[in-house]
């Protein structure tokens, strides 16, 4: 069978929903204002209760072949959920959306900019703002080329403004399902990445707006603050980090202790603008 690429996006994001109907359209919406429109969008809705997956059926039935909707028949995980997305991907790249943000208009365009600047790397991504319904009140950045090094104090790339090479992807097998790596799967998918010799960048201009309301902070678990301990750790063994890399595993966990009132003030206070 041959493939005309010239008929295939340049560009597929791919989107995992999960009860998120009234944050769902402006998520939507921002991907259909981008100033670059050579995208495709892949939805899949995992298991929502709520009017999620009706939402996300308007749109793709508005925009037939451009916008693509699947759906588990029960709550499988976001890292299940994007291989799915993945699985019919047909874009050179893959990025990444979720469907309670909005992005810059122009997210796309700079992305590619970068790729364009420089095709050696793998990654790109950018600075990313937080905001709730008070309004912006953070902004995240990170090394502009993370080594090896920097995977020992978390993940070096923001994973919703992400735009990937899709053979990078394809290289590592895409985004590991092990129960363990919930909600660092992208933490350990960088991880992979880096080990198999890729390399990123990140752009210093806030292209993603991410939504940090009470709801963000109830998904904050203790369980996922072990997830991410779990993968430090994979990190210092992987990349061949120094065995004191192992103590820094730890801190996610103690920062999972901490009482809720601390915790808030001291998260808002290193990602303030």
């Amino acid at each position: 069978m041959i493939i005309d690429k010239k008929n295939l996006p340049q560009i597929s994001v791919i989107m995992g929903i999960y009860n998120c109907s009234e944050t769902l359209p402006e998520a939507i919406e921002s991907i259909i204002n981008q100033t670059f429109s050579d995208w495709e969008l892949i939805m899949c809705d995992d298991g929502s209760n709520d009017n999620t997956y009706e939402i996300a059926k308007k749109y793709a039935d508005k925009y037939e072949g451009k916008i693509i909707l699947l759906k588990n028949k029960q709550n499988k995980g976001l890292n299940y959920t994007l291989n799915k997305c993945l699985e019919i991907a047909k874009g050179e790249y893959i990025a990444r959306m979720d469907g309670d943000d909005h992005c810059s208009a122009n997210r796309f365009e700079v992305e590619l900019e970068a790729f364009k600047q420089e095709p050696e790397i793998a990654i790109v991504s950018t600075d990313m703002q937080y905001f709730d319904e008070t309004g912006t009140w953070g902004n995240i950045t990170h090394p502009t080329y993370p080594t090896k090094k920097d995977f020992l104090y978390g993940t070096p790339f923001c994973h919703a403004p992400c735009l990937v090479k899709k053979e990078a992807y394809s290289s590592v097998g895409g985004y590991s399902e092990e129960k363990m790596l919930l909600r660092v799967e992208d933490y350990h998918l960088w991880v992979k990445m880096y080990k198999a010799g890729y390399k990123g960048k990140n752009i210093h201009i806030p292209l993603y707006q991410m939504r940090d309301d009470r709801n963000a902070y109830c998904r904050r678990k203790l369980k996922y603050r072990v997830n991410e301990a779990y993968v430090r750790a994979i990190a210092v063994k992987e990349l061949g980090l120094p065995i004191t890399g192992y103590f820094f595993a730890f801190r996610p966990i103690l920062v999972g202790l901490l009482p809720r009132m601390i915790y808030d003030k001291l998260h808002k206070e290193k990602l303030k603008i």
